[in-house]
């Protein structure tokens, strides 16, 4: 028995160092967090003083108004959640049943398929956006949300297709054999029974394209122009170059805080399903 206890004491101060660097880190995350925070609250000339955290001019709720007015933030945000949320839609929409294919049907073309999509992930997308951008050109499509909606749905099909894959994989055959004894057929057995199944990986896929989809900047960059269908993050990077005539350096820090809200509470309240998520294409049903 002590032995025992021994090897456990052993084993975790060799976690030692690993729980210092997790420490560490959290505490300069959350520090840069704080400050921004803060910064969102004070005015230009208590940023560049010695009492910035004093709040001796009290707490300036008018860089938020002014952010999203003036700024334009309302704009971007609103075509965030537009993109977002509708290519997130459609990506479960296409995504998820090729991959129940891919993982439950055999047929001639399903390896080459498979080995198709995870080579995509493979393709950064500085190869591609020329000769897109060309092809976007001629067809007269610039600067409209549709496209933008398509390229972000795009982008993210084979990473949730790989992604479901061993959702689909590891559920039992039992649930097919049942539902076709009862005269189901596949597209029913499909969203009667399997997709409600992979329910914690769904909820994790989503929430990995909900983050990399309101953060993508580059598509939004080349393809979205006008400030009518900018989304957040190029908005956000105007914002910061017109700080340089304004000087507003609270209303650009609203700004920061209004734009990473939205992932943050999905971190917050979600961390647990994004874990249970990851795990879950490993258990075998």
């Amino acid at each position: 028995m002590n032995k025992f206890h021994f090897t456990i004491k052993k084993n975790q101060i060799k976690l030692i160092p690993a729980y210092i660097i997790v420490i560490a880190w959290v505490l300069f995350t959350f520090i840069l967090i704080a400050w921004v925070v803060f910064a969102s609250f004070s005015t230009s000339a208590e940023m560049f003083s010695d009492h910035m955290f004093a709040f001796k001019t009290g707490f300036h709720f008018e860089n938020y108004a002014t952010a999203w007015k003036t700024q334009k933030v309302s704009i971007y945000f609103m075509n965030s959640i537009m993109y977002t949320l509708v290519s997130c839609a459609a990506i479960i929409l296409i995504a998820t049943p090729a991959s129940y294919v891919l993982s439950r049907f055999r047929f001639k073309g399903n390896t080459l398929a498979q080995n198709l999509f995870i080579s995509s992930l493979g393709i950064p997308a500085i190869m591609i956006i020329m000769p897109l951008f060309s092809v976007v050109s001629q067809l007269h499509l610039l600067n409209n949300r549709w496209l933008l909606i398509f390229l972000y749905t795009s982008m993210q099909v084979p990473f949730t297709i790989f992604f479901m894959y061993p959702s689909f994989k590891n559920l039992s055959k039992t649930y097919e054999e049942a539902a076709a004894i009862d005269g189901c057929s596949p597209i029913g057995t499909y969203w009667r029974i399997m997709f409600p199944l992979i329910q914690p990986g769904l909820i994790t896929v989503m929430i990995f394209n909900f983050i990399d989809i309101w953060n993508e900047y580059f598509m939004s960059l080349v393809f979205a122009n006008k400030t009518s269908v900018r989304p957040v993050a190029v908005g956000l990077f105007n914002m910061i170059e017109s700080m340089r005539y304004t000087g507003n350096w609270g209303g650009m820090f609203a700004s920061v805080v209004i734009v990473f809200l939205p992932t943050f509470i999905l971190y917050l309240f979600l961390s647990k399903r994004i874990i249970n998520g990851i795990t879950a294409g490993a258990i075998k049903g």
